[in-house]
């Protein structure tokens, strides 16, 4: 603890049994590409061992600022999902993550080049060359989304993850229908019991 101008400043790490950092999972991306809803299915899922219907989704309003979100399945994973508006600070926030979820819209082709720079950003940060990353092409539910192969070459993927320093997979699925969010939910699980 340091003091300061009357001010107490206060860092912790948090910490897993045996002494082990638990790292944060930054969840990224666009404003409007479906961040907040996916972190709610990923409750959803997880309290449900991802059985059964999920039923409608829940309103969800675009994130201003931070929401901390803990998903509990086999351990707790803690989500930091970020607005897509508070893309400049960004940075701000990687010390600690663990894994990074980065998130496109597969039905808005308009947005994907923007998308891509925000991604080459973060791949290129010293701070998450250790996270493990999975890019989720979002929205396939919706009639006009872009195949993943398409999206891939468009943004010269094969290129990209040749390069980056992290491990890259990507998924397609839909946090409005459920689609793909049990495998997003093994892989955090797999990529937290790997680095805790």
């Amino acid at each position: 603890m340091r003091v300061g101008g009357g001010r107490a400043l206060l860092r912790a790490e948090l910490r897993v049994p045996g002494g082990a950092k638990h790292g944060m999972c930054l969840l990224l991306g666009a404003t409007g590409v479906g961040k907040t809803l996916l972190v709610k299915r990923l409750q959803e899922v997880s309290s449900r061992d991802g059985k059964g219907d999920l039923g409608e989704p829940p309103p969800t309003r675009p994130t201003v600022g931070t929401n901390l979100t803990d998903i509990v399945a086999q351990r707790k994973i803690t989500i930091r999902e970020l607005g897509g508006c508070m893309g400049p600070i960004w940075s701000s926030y990687y010390g600690n993550c663990r894994s990074l979820l980065f998130m496109m819209d597969a039905s808005d082709p308009t947005q994907l080049s923007a998308s891509c720079v925000q991604l080459l950003g973060l791949l290129s940060s010293e701070q998450l060359a250790e996270a493990s990353v999975l890019i989720l092409f979002n929205k396939i539910d919706l009639p006009c989304y872009m195949a993943m192969e398409e999206m891939k070459s468009l943004i010269r993927l094969p290129d990209i993850i040749a390069c980056a320093k992290q491990n890259i997979t990507t998924a397609e699925i839909s946090a409005r229908e459920g689609t793909g969010l049990a495998e997003v939910l093994a892989w955090l699980q797999a990529t937290h019991r790997a680095n805790g």
